[in-house]
């Protein structure tokens, strides 16, 4: 009898064993596929005012002249004057809305798909369509191509949403957090490396034309190793027992869920207790508010930083890559060590420092206070998405973690959509110091939300 006990217990130890074994290769994995996808997302961002300079001259089309006339209309309407970088921020915002309004519109279809297909054919093939507008980037002399790259990358874009599914499925409530970490880790490590790269083929685009080609190709290049990467080396995490059955159900859910009301709501979310349906309706609530705040203001940071220290973009590039050393070490030596059920507080902390940072950088005469109030913003970055995505993955219930993760994400992609238009507006019919002060200021809001959150929720 002992012997058989003995047994049994080594049967389970070994059991175990290989179940951390497959969780941690998987989560590994995982964080190599999603740096790499993220740092071809990110380098573009030192490249937009080269690009936006190239279009300008060389590839100019029916699209950006309509374009370029709509932002003259906005800035006569609020006062800012014509020409030069004054255009350029809204030029480059609306673009960078239309992949966020993308977002919006397919991350609940795309993490309803994958509750009823499975992450991984889902994941490759959202994939291999970012890849199909980098290959249209490729040949983007003109505006308008450029746009329709962008305009097929944002509909496909659902690798972060997918990631956090994987992640829920593999992990049980009291690996959650930290798998969510990892997550965050990768947005730091692609945005440390990425917008370095962005800023050295900069450098290289003053002397070249059809700079836009080489970048694109390195970003294809790089969706083709994740292609590869995800077909070789993920494993199918949804097994068939845990699937939602009803695709046309589900599909339903999604179509829903491109009416906000319904995204604030939570609608499409199933079999929840009204105290859980009332959580995630808070979080969702404060996770909108919190990145239609500081998406607004991350967007002008490269305007703030070029007018008042004539940053070049070879220098953002450099500033960028501050950023992303600070996030990666607030994520690796503070986030990953969070214990269980600590996920609200640092919500609370992270949103609670961005006032202060905000407000350092209204009225930063220096680098030495822009650099403090980047310290302060890099751990608002690096603790409050994450910490919220956790929040909202420990209550979901099988069958509709892709949904939820996908709800969450398009108010995510929504605010980011209507944030940075917001805060140009105010940018430059004020000035940055007033931008900055009415930003810091708004955090007060979803500070207030976040402190109702239940803690039942962890």
């Amino acid at each position: 009898m002992t012997q058989r006990v003995q047994e049994a217990n080594n049967n389970e130890a070994s059991s175990l064993r290989s179940r951390d074994a497959f969780v941690k290769k998987t989560l590994n994995w995982l964080s190599v596929i999603l740096i790499i996808d993220l740092i071809s997302f990110s380098f573009i961002l030192p490249l937009q005012p080269s690009m936006l300079d190239y279009y300008s001259k060389d590839g100019k089309d029916g699209l950006y002249t309509a374009l370029s006339d709509a932002v003259d209309t906005t800035l006569r309407w609020s006062g800012a004057p014509l020409g030069g970088r004054w255009n350029a921020v809204l030029f480059g915002g609306a673009v960078s809305s239309l992949f966020s309004l993308l977002q919006f519109l397919t991350s609940p279809l795309i993490g309803a798909l994958s509750d009823v297909y499975g992450r991984k054919v889902v994941l490759l093939l959202s994939t291999m369509g970012v890849a199909v507008s980098y290959a249209l980037w490729c040949q983007a002399r003109l505006f308008s191509m450029f746009v329709l790259s962008r305009f097929i990358g944002g509909m496909f874009k659902g690798n972060v949403t997918l990631s956090a599914a994987i992640a829920t499925d593999v992990t049980d409530e009291k690996q959650r957090g930290r798998a969510m970490m990892r997550i965050g880790i990768a947005f730091s490590i692609a945005f440390l490396i990425g917008p370095s790269i962005g800023a050295g083929f900069s450098s290289f685009a003053r002397d070249q034309s059809g700079f836009f080609m080489w970048p694109a190709i390195f970003a294809l290049a790089l969706s083709v190793i994740d292609i590869v990467l995800i077909m070789a080396t993920l494993p199918e995490t949804l097994p068939l027992h845990k699937r939602a059955r009803s695709l046309i159900d589900n599909l339903r859910d999604a179509l829903h869920l491109i009416d906000p009301l319904s995204l604030f709501r939570f609608s499409a979310a199933r079999n929840l207790t009204t105290t859980e349906k009332k959580t995630l309706q808070r979080i969702g609530v404060v996770y909108f508010l919190y990145l239609f705040l500081f998406s607004g203001l991350e967007s002008s940071l490269v305007f703030l930083v070029h007018d008042r220290f004539q940053y070049t973009s070879v220098q953002q590039g450099k500033m960028f890559l501050v950023i992303g050393v600070l996030m990666a070490v607030f994520q690796g030596g503070y986030v990953r060590r969070l214990k269980e059920n600590q996920e609200r507080k640092v919500v609370l902390m992270g949103i609670a420092v961005l006032i202060p940072s905000f407000v350092l950088m209204a009225f930063a005469s220096n680098q030495i206070v822009l650099y403090l109030s980047l310290i302060l913003y890099c751990f608002a970055s690096a603790t409050v998405v994450t910490c919220l995505t956790t929040m909202t993955s420990l209550i979901s219930r099988s069958g509709q973690t892709g949904r939820v993760l996908g709800i969450l994400r398009a108010l995510g992609s929504l605010a980011r959509a209507l944030g940075p238009f917001a805060a140009c507006a105010i940018y430059w019919s004020y000035g940055s110091s007033v931008c900055y002060l009415i930003g810091a200021c708004s955090f007060v809001l979803p500070l207030w939300l976040a402190i109702g959150i239940k803690t039942s929720v962890q």
